[in-house]
């Protein structure tokens, strides 16, 4: 591990503005959380050690819980801190610690340990980078994994607008982290326009990009946005997501359920947000956090349309699901003609919008560690070739 990866790693939590104001009187700290726990995961108990995750808790809560934690304390913490603190007994810690001005970041450490090189994966359209837990957690714990969330998910900047801004910030992050390449690469949908863009700007500043992985990404620009279009997916979503749940057993059924229902949980405050935008003030809080979700999705929709991507001087790694959507099957949505290395193609056995879902995730991550353990060697090799050449 880097100094710089150490540093990261000690500083990752969240720094909190001000310390929790003194209405709160002698209140423990974690009895409160506490409740606030039990009022959104809707369970009687919770312990001060046990993990929101493993309670039920997703990202959609998640942006509840902040809301009503800002709201009793005074102070606003970014979605990532779940992260680092996801236990009451921790984010007790973080609310009586350190008053750095802000704590949030781009850069989200989600998995720092490992002797492994770092893999650097942009967020989707929503923004956020939780849906990343459950991919980082089944790759080992010998891997580190960064997640890169969007500009304007703390409510106090804008969002980004292209997906040229979006990757000249996260090369900078991820510099923080990795002064010099070989980098390693991805994102999903979105995710991976954004780390297309960031290799073409690290190969253009003369660095090596060891793996670029692109999960279930498409050439946006290039996809018809019409009433046709836009009804026919609708229909293959319903269907695919039936041929999912009843692909797997009883017990995949359940985590399967439970995964989509949180994924439609963290669709509902965007969706409230994208109405609120036209007839909403945003006064309260609850509106003011759909309100940055919805700016933050509608931004990212509108740069991954926009986004024109040139040719690649290097390999695309395209993993993509068994069957695909009508209207992003046709030709020249994919990027073989744009990866002028080369493109190597892995079939998943999912069916689309599945890959980071459970119990699906774990396909996802065997090809990804495979996928980085063959580019870690050609980077050795490579080394190798160089220093042979060099002592000649």
């Amino acid at each position: 591990m880097t100094d710089d990866q150490r540093t990261l790693a000690l500083g990752a939590a969240a720094r909190a503005k001000t310390r929790p104001s003194s209405q709160n009187g002698n209140h423990d700290t974690a009895e409160q959380l506490a409740r606030i726990w039990q009022e959104i995961l809707g369970i009687d108990s919770v312990s001060p050690d046990q993990n929101y995750f493993d309670l039920g808790g997703d990202s959609s809560l998640a942006v509840q819980m902040f809301a009503q934690i800002e709201k009793t304390f005074n102070i606003k913490l970014p979605l990532a801190t779940l992260y680092d603190a996801p236990t009451i007994e921790e984010l007790a810690k973080i609310l009586h610690g350190e008053t750095a001005a802000s704590g949030w970041s781009p850069l989200v450490a989600i998995q720092v340990a490992g002797s492994r090189p770092p893999f650097f994966c942009m967020h989707g359209a929503g923004g956020t980078v939780l849906m990343y837990r459950d991919l980082s957690r089944r790759l080992g714990e010998d891997q580190p994994f960064y997640g890169l969330q969007a500009q304007g998910l703390d409510g106090g900047s804008s969002p980004l607008t292209t997906v040229e801004q979006m990757a000249a910030l996260y090369v900078e992050e991820i510099r923080r982290v990795q002064s010099h390449g070989p980098y390693f690469l991805g994102g999903y949908c979105l995710g991976g326009t954004v780390a297309f863009e960031v290799a073409q700007q690290l190969r253009a500043g003369g660095e090596t990009v060891a793996l670029l992985a692109l999960f279930d990404t498409m050439n946006w620009h290039k996809i018809p946005l019409t009433i046709w279009s836009k009804s026919s997916h609708a229909t293959q979503r319903l269907y695919f997501h039936a041929a999912s749940f009843f692909s797997v057993d009883s017990d995949g059924k359940a985590r399967f359920l439970k995964e989509k229902l949180g994924v439609l949980r963290s669709r509902i405050p965007v969706w409230q947000g994208m109405l609120l935008s036209r007839f909403s003030n945003g006064s309260s809080r609850a509106v003011s956090d759909s309100l940055v979700l919805g700016k933050v999705w509608q931004a990212n929709d509108r740069a991954s349309w926009n986004y024109i991507p040139k040719p690649y001087p290097g390999v695309i790694t395209d993993i993509r699901p068994a069957r695909q959507y009508r209207v992003f099957s046709k030709p020249d949505l994919k990027w073989d003609r744009l990866a002028q290395g080369g493109q190597q193609s892995i079939v998943l056995p999912v069916n689309p919008a599945m890959m980071l879902v459970e119990p699906f995730v774990e396909h996802l991550a065997v090809a990804l560690r495979r996928s980085i353990d063959a580019a870690m060697s050609r980077s050795d090799a490579n080394s190798s070739r160089e220093a042979l050449v060099k002592s000649v």
